[in-house]
Formats: structure tokens, sequence, C-alpha cells
């Protein structure tokens, strides 16, 4: 019926536990809680179940968010939770009355109202940054310092020496990305990155606020030998597949659809001047199928939401684990729909050796001054390969010998390899631990060893015990015949005779090969 009411989202299990472990904080008398949710995990459904929650026990909540295109994606999922909202944001309707205000921090810069707006809650999206923003600091300690405060991020690592620990007070989170992947809410990743020693070379290039100076990466970065190696490297490993280019800046992404279009890749890019409705309009042929290839600079790193993206292109080296984490994310979406498998990403600029892979994330904790991102601190140095002279690493010209690091840059343009974060190592290492083990039993079954020396044999291998669920269909496949099943049986009631073990040990190692039914069809007889 056309006037019943929006149908909320339904939240999955971890997201509800999240809500949960979040309340129970509260209830403990936390006040400022950072909420952890990666990228993929559903952050703005949580986020629209908690301002929910909020309505129905008649809090006021200030919902923040720090790019104007964000209003309109929050405002869709408030819509669906059928809240009413009002705005602080140029362009849009502003409601004081409303019980849920979404606001832009760059439109609350030039307004006054909010700071007497009695917020109960406010929450901070993207609060890696809207906490840090000028508002954000206002919000916390002067106009709503009695307010609960919630801090809602995909990472809470940062750039800079102020860090979310020093704002917040404790933290709730979502499982990590390899426990989602899991369970199946975010897709399994390849990866492929050029060897270290052909990377974009950044020996040049200084460090301005903790990140690489643009102007600066972008001379190491749009070279038309680079931006031709990764169309060809692009067409070689993901052909066909609808992909997203993370690049320096607004130029280097032109350059690289150029590219792409010359090359018979239908591209296009998207930047900080593109209109919404533009955007939307290319996200739409993206997904479609109309274009295969979209580039940008920082625009679709946040609020860009387009499950059926299959690779990324990492062309924008950066210090920024935050960064680097969300360029991955925007590929890890499930998309049952397009029948996507998993997702791809090709590392040119040597981010994933630099900040590490999502997979290998054990759990989250509030950083601090005193234990920043990793890639701050000192600037480092180098030394001059003619003088021995040690200099800062942005220096391009020895004082000493006048030696220049300009002339040592090199062109990467080997073909990129597959590298694997330490989760999926783990599980290629278990699946050779797997073969071996199987390779084992069969030979020890046919030389008329005991099961008990396949466990010990494979002990001395690897120093840990094989899993049980290995042995399965290892010596004679999935479907054995009834002779093969009478067979083993028989192999092991010898071994048990020899060795004094009970029919039970015999009926156990019977299922670990053929799985636990069927065993009376083959025992009957000689246990009647």
């Amino acid at each position: 019926m056309s006037g019943s009411a929006p149908q909320p989202p339904i939240l999955r299990p971890y997201q509800l536990q999240l809500i949960k472990d979040l309340y129970a904080a509260l209830g403990k008398g936390y006040t400022r809680v950072a909420i952890i949710a990666g990228t993929g995990a559903g952050k703005t459904v949580i986020a629209g179940q908690i301002c929910a929650h909020a309505e129905a026990r008649g809090r006021r909540l200030l919902f923040l968010v720090h790019l104007d295109v964000l209003v309109g994606q929050t405002y869709d999922k408030m819509k669906a939770f059928g809240l009413r909202c009002g705005f602080i944001k140029a362009g849009w309707d502003e409601d004081p009355d409303a019980p849920i205000q979404i606001a832009s921090v760059q439109t609350m810069a030039k307004r006054s109202w909010w700071r007497r707006w009695p917020a109960d809650v406010v929450l901070y999206d993207e609060a890696h940054t809207t906490v840090f923003s000028r508002v954000g600091q206002q919000l916390l300690y002067h106009t709503h310092r009695d307010a609960v405060h919630l801090a809602m991020t995909a990472t809470p690592y940062r750039l800079g020496r102020d860090q979310l620990g020093d704002h917040m007070e404790t933290l709730v989170a979502s499982p990590v990305p390899s426990t989602l992947q899991k369970m199946g809410f975010l897709a399994p990743m390849k990866y492929y990155g050029m060897p270290e020693e052909n990377q974009v070379d950044l020996e040049g290039v200084r460090t301005v606020a903790g990140d690489y100076d643009e102007r600066e990466l972008k001379i190491a970065c749009d070279r038309p030998e680079l931006v031709e190696r990764i169309v060809e490297e692009w067409c070689r490993l993901v052909p066909d597949k609808r992909s997203i280019a993370f690049c320096v800046d607004v130029e280097h992404a032109h350059h690289v659809a150029e590219a792409f279009n010359q090359a018979g890749v239908a591209a296009a890019t998207v930047d900080g001047e593109t209109p919404i409705k533009e955007r939307r309009r290319l996200y739409d042929a993206l997904r479609d199928g109309d274009i295969l290839m979209l580039t940008s600079c920082n625009v679709i790193s946040i609020g860009f939401d387009e499950p059926s993206v299959e690779a990324g292109l990492l062309l924008r080296p950066t210090q920024s684990q935050a960064l680097h984490f969300q360029q991955i994310g925007r590929v890890m979406r499930i998309s049952p729909q397009t029948g996507k498998l998993y997702g791809t990403i090709l590392d040119q600029a040597g981010n994933l050796q630099r900040l590490g892979f999502p997979e290998d994330v054990q759990g989250y904790h509030l950083p601090t001054r005193s234990e920043p991102e990793s890639g701050t601190g000192a600037v480092p140095t180098k030394q001059c390969p003619c003088c021995g002279r040690i200099v800062w690493i942005f220096v391009m010209t020895c004082p000493d010998c006048d030696h220049q690091w300009a002339n040592d840059a090199h062109i990467p343009l080997h073909d990129l390899e597959e590298v694997l974060s330490e989760e999926q190592v783990l599980m290629v290492q278990e699946q050779d631990m797997c073969r071996t083990f199987q390779d084992l039993r069969k030979r020890h079954y046919r030389e008329n060893a005991s099961p008990a020396w396949t466990t010990r044999v494979f002990f001395e291998q690897f120093n840990c015990l094989p899993k049980d669920a290995w042995c399965e269909g290892s010596i004679f496949g999935k479907q054995p015949t009834v002779e093969q099943k009478q067979d083993y049986k028989n192999y092991l009631m010898a071994i048990a005779q020899r060795q004094g073990k009970s029919i039970s040990w015999v009926i156990s190692e019977f299922q670990k090969e053929f799985g636990p039914r069927g065993w009376e069809a083959v025992f009957f007889d000689r246990l009647a």
C-alpha cells in the first residue's frame, strides 16, 4: 500500500551485538564511545538503528557528516527507519523541532543556532575527521560537553599527533574484516603489487602534515609510462571488471581515464567539483557496466557505496592506514546480484607493503598521542651514494658533492605480482599441510602402517597435530565402495589386534575416513 510505513533494514547479528555492547558501555557511565565498524560492516545501518532508538526514547540527536554529499546518503538511511530529520546544510530545509539533525560541518561553521540546540546525543560520522574539526571540538568541549558523544569510523587511526583515543573513553567494534569474510559479509580478496625494488620512487617526496606532499607525489606518479603500465596490467589481470582508481590529483585522474579510453575501455572521472546528480549517474553507469573504470582523487575513498565494483587501482602512495583501508574497502563489499566472486587490488603505489592488509587486522584499540598511526614521526634521512653525506630525505641536491637524486629516479614497469595477506598465507599453509597429511595417510595405508604413525610423521614435520576434518575421504575419496569400506575395516581390526586397541578405537578411526554415519552396516556382522 502506498501509504504504508517504510520497512526498516534487518540488522545482521553482529550489528545487533555491537549496539548491545554500546548500550552496555553507556550503562557503565561512559559518555564518549568510539564505534568501529570497518568498511562493508554496515556502518550507516548501525547508525540508523542508534538514531531510531534515540528518537523512540525521546532523545535529540545531532548527526555530523564532514562531506556535503554524505547528507543525502545519511538521510536516505534515516528515511528507511521512518525518522523525522532536520538539516544544517545549505540547500536543505531547516527544522529545529525535528528530533534528529543531520549536519554538515562546513555549514555548521556558518550557522550558530545549533550551539543552543539541546542535543542529548552527538554522533560523529567518519569520526577520524569530524571529531577533529573545529566544530567537532566545540561540541565536545564547549557547547555540548554534557551530551553523549558517539564517534563512528571504519578505522580508529589517523595521521597527525591528535588521535581518537585522546577524546574518546572506550570503544565498541564490529568483527574484523577477516571474520566478516568468513561470515560471508565481505568478499574474499586478491592482491597484486609491484616488487619493492620496482615501486614508485618516493625518495624525493617530502612528508607534509603526516602524508606525502601532493605536488611532489604528482611528479613521481603522474608519468605517462606509469599510466600506460597500469592500463596494460588491468587488461592482463582484471579485464572487463568494474573498477575504480585512486589517483594523486584531479589531473592524474583524468590522465588515467584518458589512457583507458584510448585503450578501448570505457572510463570516466569524478572529482570534488562533479555535481551530486552527475556523480550518481556515473556510479549507476559503473554498476550497469556502461563504463568499466571510474577514476578519482579523494572522492570515492569515502561515501562511495557500489558493491558491484570488482577491482581497485592504488595509484596514490599514502602513509595513512585509514585512507589505505578505506580504499581497499570499496572493493570488499559483496554483490550477489552481479555474481561478484571476489575483489582484486592492483597496487602500483606500494601501499600494501607499507601499510598492510585489512585481513591482517586482529582487533581494534584506541590510539593516543603516544601511539599514533604508523608512518608519522621524525623526518627520515638518506645517505648520499657519492660522498656519504646524511641529509633529510626531501633534499634533492647533496650540499657537499651536488649529487642529484632526481637523476636516480627509476620508472617501475615490471608486471604486477600477486601478494598475500598474513591471513591468506596461513590459509595456503593450511592447505599445503592438509595435502601433505592426506598423502601420508594414503601411503601409510598401502604400507599397512597405523594411522597413529601418520600423525607422528606429520607432527615431526610441522610441529602441530593434523585436524580430524582432513581425514574424511583422504584415502578413498568422496564416494568409496562397500568393498573399500570392508577393506579399511579389516585393516583397522588387524592394527587393533596387534596393538591391543579396543573396538571403539576401530569405529572412531573408521568414522574419520568415511564420516559419522553408515558404519553400522559394515560392522554389524562383526559386532553381532
